[in-house]
């Protein structure tokens, strides 16, 4: 089935809805104004159940089907925080809030849920339960993870589900999956090295520590270029240098590193976390100095089970005709949260020629809306088929 002309009859109303959330971002749990919208809306649309607080500021709609003779639960689900970001579009509907925009296309995951939501609450052309899932620290924050300990999976039966993220650079409507590892795993490290400090015209009465970060730095790009086979995939990069110093004639006594590691594999991901640990102590060790490493593992491997993704890629074909192979992705998502609690797959929709997501000129493309909301309602329907 093409797209549907509900949806091109709800257009300007779904493009109202993602504007109005574009100008009032809101970060990580402080989802508080957008949280409400989306529960005003679902109560609107007649939804059996809205369920508000799960995952703290986290939005989960019940909507029934016309029949539940298959007992299926299907989830589907949306983020809704924005980013830490002064937004440089010059819009009209710019961001209100300095320091906040939705540069990720969150604001059109959202709108376009709520305007499958109120399809399918109008429609429910489905046998069994669809649960519309709105999240809220996808950004950081690991509002997936969150909500999943809050019992959503259990709470309302889910037996699969299902996200979507904007794909910039690609035609807009178009659709790409892969199955099994799509999304990486994202660590973070950071490391503060302590030497001895000193005149920087004396060096050889000093440990000089930003000799010894650099050495670090360095030494840690061979963990992929030396250590890790060459057909996997693993990022290591150092973000941050931080010297103690600020002037020209001080050896700093402490320097500070920080960065992020990804990997597609959780046995390459134990690895390089041993890998670099090793590294920065033994580099520091024979410059004469000590470090000390805060490893943070961030959200794990997103893998899209295997018949999701043919369910998925079908639901795309139906809608846009065809469904190209993604890329893996080097980026995190914490959508695999609740891929390691459910079976599910997350799907790329391209979002035509804009900025790529983060930068501050990214706006998400309206023109996306009915293809995005129709790839939901297309789910719902295929896999909880009528009759």
């Amino acid at each position: 089935m093409p797209i549907r002309n509900r949806f091109a009859e709800l257009h300007s109303e779904i493009t109202g809805w993602r504007r109005h959330l574009h100008e009032n971002p809101e970060l990580l749990f402080d989802t508080v104004r957008t949280a409400a919208f989306v529960e005003a809306r679902l109560k609107e649309f007649g939804c059996d159940e809205v369920v508000t607080g799960l995952g703290r500021t986290g939005i989960v709609g019940v909507i029934r089907g016309r029949r539940d003779s298959s007992g299926r639960v299907v989830g589907l689900r949306a983020d809704m925080d924005a980013l830490p970001i002064n937004e440089a579009t010059g819009l009209g509907y710019a961001s209100k809030t300095p320091g906040r925009m939705h540069a990720c296309g969150h604001d059109g995951h959202t709108a376009m849920l709520l305007g499958a939501a109120r399809y399918l609450a109008e429609t429910r052309n489905f046998d069994g339960t669809c649960v519309v899932i709105f999240q809220p620290a996808e950004e950081g924050g690991g509002g997936g993870k969150v909500m999943c300990d809050d019992g959503l999976m259990e709470r309302f039966g889910i037996r699969e589900v299902y996200g979507m993220h904007n794909w910039p650079g690609h035609p807009a409507g178009s659709f790409a999956i892969r199955p099994g590892p799509f999304f990486a795993a994202a660590d973070q490290f950071d490391i503060r090295v302590e030497g001895r400090g000193g005149h920087a015209a004396k060096p050889h009465l000093a440990i000089d520590t930003t000799v010894v970060a650099s050495h670090i730095v360095i030494a840690l790009q061979a963990i992929v270029s030396r250590n890790v086979d060459p057909v996997e995939q693993a990022v290591v990069s150092v973000t941050s240098f931080e010297t103690e110093s600020k002037t020209h004639n001080v050896i700093p006594q402490k320097v500070r590193l920080r960065g992020t590691v990804r990997t597609l594999d959780a046995g390459l991901r134990d690895f390089v976390e041993e890998r670099l640990k090793a590294t920065v102590r033994s580099v520091a060790a024979a410059f004469g100095a000590e470090a000390r490493i805060d490893y943070e593992r961030g959200y794990p491997v997103m893998v899209n089970a295997e018949a999701e993704t043919d369910y998925a890629a079908a639901a795309a074909r139906a809608v846009g005709g065809r469904c190209e192979d993604a890329p893996l992705v080097m980026g995190g998502e914490d959508f695999a949260y609740m891929l390691n609690e459910r079976p599910g797959a997350y799907i790329l929709v391209g979002n035509g020629d804009t900025a790529m997501v983060h930068h501050p000129e990214y706006d998400f493309n309206d023109e996306v809306i009915p293809a995005g909301c129709s790839w939901w309602a297309e789910i719902a329907e295929t896999r909880m088929p009528v009759g």
